[in-house]
């Protein structure tokens, strides 16, 4: 089980990582000419971030978590046993999963030279997976239900 925690906790920093990162980049790109020396730059960068490590990130760290919750047994299914904190990181987890879909839907845009959002817009929505990692993270070492 405990390579089982590690693999989940590296895969998850990983994830973290570009999820972070992606939003970062998406700022400046906004910031230069479509069709650019540098927003082909971008372009690549983005699509390997994205592909390359996010996307199989993602992937381990749903797969390393399911088997710790599912094949080790480390929950209980009963809300009212205390476990409450497993559902609550549920959702939130599946909110930053929808995150991670939305920054594809903006990679396929920069892609195509569609990009109608401002870097400020990008810079803003860079805090979201800050904030639900934060819960993520309370919900699993404090439990607070």
């Amino acid at each position: 089980m405990l390579w089982f925690k590690a693999l989940h906790v590296i895969s998850v920093i990983a994830w973290m990582a570009g999820l972070l990162y992606l939003p970062r980049l998406f700022v400046y790109h906004a910031g230069v000419a479509a069709g650019s020396e540098q927003s082909e730059t971008f372009k690549i960068m983005e699509r390997r971030l994205y592909r390359g490590i996010m996307t199989p990130a993602m992937i381990a760290s749903w797969l390393f978590g399911l088997i710790l919750v599912i094949g080790f047994g480390a929950v209980s299914w009963d809300w009212s046993a205390g476990w409450g904190w497993v559902w609550a990181k549920a959702i939130f987890v599946l909110i930053l999963s929808g995150y991670h879909g939305l920054l594809g839907r903006y990679l396929r845009q920069f892609k195509a030279d569609a990009n109608v959002k401002t870097s400020r817009y990008f810079r803003m929505i860079n805090e979201i997976p800050t904030l639900l990692m934060i819960g993520i993270v309370v919900f699993v070492i404090v439990r607070p239900f």
